[in-house]
């Protein structure tokens, strides 16, 4: 956030030494031009006043320039009004010796007090960046809770929204199946089961996407990476969903992949589901690998390809797909509440691989997860 990162940045400076440059030549010309010019006017009444009284002027001079540049002027400003004084205020004049005690016990105690007011200046401004800091700092805070409860609210909706659906849908189809006054037609009866069990599944997929969410949210996922047979965790991933409009071509002799099989099969799950969602209707969605050798002798890696033919995205927009809770289209998405592609990539990362979009010739969107080869 700009103010709070300007606000660090400027009670960093005066901790670790005073103010900004600026001030600091600033106050160094107040020295250097000032000064003069107060004694030579004060030169002009140099009878009709006491010492005491040019001390306190140029007193007045050294708070100013500490106000202005900080410590370091304000402590020049103290040594040069002491000179001073001292070369033309005090017998003998031009000279830096004292005839009197009492003109010494002024000026030391003169020489005291402008140092202290000096450095208590300095702590001054220090203290009011801090509390001026600390404010930015807390101001931010507050914005940022506000944005996180706002997502909350956000999330709260649309989960409460994806859950209420698939929770009416089961109700109405239980409530029908106990009519004791209905004899339901066997093709009624078994559409109603199918109801109950494809609204199951929609919970089942959003719950486990939300459990998921929260793990990578507190960094505990943990990869038990090892070889793994690619076609195999393909094969459990779209067993049971799916398995009419995917198209799995992954032969069985790829070399093993190094992956945890059951992150990598969440990971399949999630994007053959996202795929699947955005495809058109009488479309299919392909689910290839192939091996990539590499020509300057490294290990080789297998790319498994989740292909589909639906409206893609703009490259600019890529990134916008891996945010949790982002949804890149308007309408009605039934369970989808954002997490999929989100969960896909955490659980890509956490295993060492990597998951990449790109444009399907023709139109749509192929996913890429490139995995070490065992």
């Amino acid at each position: 956030m700009p103010s709070w990162t300007h606000s660090r940045d400027a009670a960093l400076g005066v901790v670790r030494g005073g103010v900004t440059p600026t001030r600091r030549w600033t106050g160094l010309g107040l020295v250097v031009v000032g000064l003069p010019l107060t004694t030579a006017a004060l030169l002009t009444v140099r009878g009709q006043v006491a010492l005491g009284s040019v001390l306190l002027v140029h007193l007045l001079v050294v708070v100013v320039v500490s106000a202005v540049g900080g410590l370091l002027p304000g402590l020049v400003a103290a040594a040069a009004s002491v000179t001073l004084a001292n070369w033309y205020f005090t017998p003998p004049f031009h000279t830096l010796a004292v005839e009197r005690q009492d003109v010494l016990i002024e000026l030391v105690v003169f020489a005291a007090a402008a140092v202290v007011v000096a450095a208590t200046v300095e702590l001054a401004a220090r203290d009011r960046l801090r509390y001026r800091h600390a404010l930015d700092v807390q101001e931010a805070r507050t914005r940022e809770l506000a944005a996180q409860d706002r997502t909350r609210a956000a999330l709260l909706a649309s989960v409460g929204h994806d859950l209420r659906t698939p929770l009416a849908s089961t109700k109405a189809a239980v409530s029908s199946l106990r009519q004791r006054d209905v004899t339901w037609p066997e093709p009624a009866r078994a559409q109603l089961l199918a109801t109950i069990e494809e609204s199951t599944d929609r919970l089942t997929r959003l719950v486990a996407n939300l459990l998921d969410m929260t793990r990578l949210r507190s960094d505990a996922v943990t990869a038990q990476v090892r070889p793994v047979a690619l076609d195999e965790v393909v094969s459990r991933a779209v067993l049971h969903e799916h398995r009419s409009s995917v198209d799995v071509l992954v032969a069985d002799d790829l070399p093993l992949v190094l992956a945890d099989p059951g992150l990598l099969e969440r990971v399949v799950e999630n994007l053959v589901e996202n795929a699947v969602r955005f495809s058109p209707p009488g479309t299919r969605v392909e689910v290839r690998a192939d091996l990539h050798e590499d020509g300057s002798g490294g290990s080789p890696t297998v790319a498994l390809h989740v292909v589909d033919h639906g409206p893609g995205i703009a490259p600019e927009r890529r990134a916008e797909v891996f945010v949790a809770f982002q949804r890149l289209d308007d309408r009605d998405a039934g369970s989808h509440v954002g997490l999929g592609l989100a969960i896909a990539q955490g659980f890509t990362e956490a295993m060492g691989a990597r998951l990449t979009p790109s444009t399907t010739p023709g139109g749509g969107l192929t996913m890429t997860v490139l995995l070490g080869a065992a």
